[in-house]
């Protein structure tokens, strides 16, 4: 994954990540400030052989008691957590604590090269943390100096001396709160960008624009959001004109045009698709050509999708009666095109389901047919099955150089669209572009669009985007 890859997945699941950090640093921050604050106070001490009883060493006698002391005071932070020295502790301050409390107190540590042991003490008291650090060090000291360590004549060879007394501390040693806190940003940072990850791995569905322009290696024809106008029975276009709904149908519109080569002797086919079910496609294919209708051009809706016939009845038409008995020469066209909304409109219905869709579709009436409409309309809508369910797509996209993809956000499938788009190149059939259907209204930027008014008539700048309209307007 590159830089680039990762900041692609930060930005898609932003709220994911922001989510993530805010959680972790928020209970890293309240670990940090509700923990009861710790003092350490630390007494140091210095260990000497003393060799022979006279007192005298040769320089192999001092080698060897420096080598024997190096290994002797390796032992000694073991042996401060020991009864033998922490119950004289206990006793003498009066301590309310078992040996193993008091031993999970204390610590004591070797400097490397050298002949000291430092004994540090963290309590929740500063003055106890003192008294017991200066306490554990004497102990020590006595205990090394007789006892554990005695000759035949009754004399340690090892003896330890305190060369500094715990002071008491006046700070807490813990929590450390800058540096609490900056383990708990990294930590937090880390944890968000993880759950970026995991949730981009996890995630089959097609959740952004960026997914889909990767998936379908196509432009991008426009975005439509998820609203309750797009499902009404009427286009939007022709329901609500002024919305913003209405506008994103009229940019795809747009951009469909510019798709359609420069040709004067015939229309353009225009074949509309998707992977899977419920992605929208008959509800935009519905809306698209409604646009273009809107704009003056001449044009003709086919339902292709003979398995699932859908356009009828999502604009309110008579349906039992269309393309099905056309091909297989139960009427002709004259008798089943319905005008709608405009006398530049027309719908052709699917008509009833036939058991021989597939035949029917790929047969030479439906290749006529549609060669026909393109010397008569100026566009010709063909709303198709999906491409998981039927193939039809890719047949009549090969008379229509290409096929325009409907990608439901949060239906389509990631590894089917891939697998989708993979077919038609094999079948050498160009993806033109895609629409991202279901999108989420506030990531729709509506920055740049004109504002209708009920007589038509338009207002206000056009940006960017707009500029494919300026011409029209």
């Amino acid at each position: 994954m590159t830089i680039a890859d990762l900041l692609h997945v930060l930005r898609k699941h932003v709220v994911t990540v922001v989510t993530a950090f805010v959680v972790v640093f928020l209970a890293v921050a309240a670990f940090t400030f509700l923990s009861p604050p710790k003092y350490t106070a630390t007494a140091e001490l210095f260990a000497t052989y003393s060799g022979q009883s006279d007192g005298t060493q040769n320089s192999n006698e001092m080698n060897s008691g420096a080598s024997y002391l190096s290994t002797q005071i390796k032992t000694y932070p073991q042996l401060i957590k020991t009864q033998a020295i922490l119950q004289p502790v206990i006793d003498d301050l009066s301590l309310n604590m078992s040996v193993k409390d008091l031993a999970d107190t204390v610590t004591a540590t070797n400097p490397t090269n050298t002949f000291m042991v430092d004994i540090a003490v963290e309590t929740g008291d500063a003055q106890q943390s003192a008294q017991i650090a200066n306490s554990v060090s004497k102990n020590l000291a006595k205990q090394i100096s007789s006892s554990l360590y005695s000759n035949d004549a009754g004399k340690s060879p090892i003896q330890l001396s305190v060369v500094q007394e715990a002071q008491t501390p006046t700070a807490p040693s813990s929590p450390k709160i800058p540096l609490y806190l900056a383990a708990g940003f990294v930590l937090a940072l880390i944890v968000a960008v993880g759950a970026a990850l995991l949730r981009d791995v996890l995630n089959t569905r097609v959740d952004s624009l960026e997914d889909a322009k990767t998936l379908t290696d196509a432009s991008s024809l426009g975005t439509v959001p998820r609203s309750s106008r797009m499902e009404e029975r009427k286009p939007v276009v022709v329901a609500e004109p002024s919305s913003h709904e209405a506008e994103q149908i009229r940019r795809i519109r747009t951009n469909i045009s510019f798709l359609s080569p420069n040709t004067n002797d015939h229309g353009h086919l225009v074949v509309i698709t998707s992977t899977e079910p419920s992605e929208g496609k008959t509800t935009l294919s519905v809306n698209v050509a409604s646009a273009i209708a809107e704009e003056g051009k001449s044009v003709l809706l086919i339902d292709g999708d003979l398995r699932h016939p859908s356009v009828a009845r999502a604009l309110g038409l008579e349906g039992h009666v269309g393309l099905s008995h056309i091909l297989s020469g139960q009427a002709s066209p004259r008798e089943i095109v319905q005008q709608y909304w405009k006398p530049n409109f027309h719908i052709l219905p699917a008509g009833k389901r036939p058991g021989n869709a597939s035949i029917l579709l790929n047969s030479v009436i439906m290749t006529e047919l549609i060669d026909q409409a393109l010397t008569q309309y100026d566009y010709v809508i063909l709303d198709t099955a999906p491409l998981s369910v039927a193939n039809d797509a890719a047949i009549f996209g090969k008379q229509a150089d290409g096929v325009v993809l409907v990608v439901g956000k949060g239906v389509a499938d990631k590894k089917e669209l891939h697998a989708t788009v993979e077919s038609l190149h094999t079948s050498e059939v160009p993806v033109l572009g895609f629409i991202l259907n279901f999108a989420d209204p506030k990531r729709i930027n509506a920055s740049n669009y004109y504002y209708y008014e009920e007589d038509g008539k338009s207002h206000g700048k056009a940006r960017r985007s707009a500029r494919g309209r300026d011409k029209r307007h």
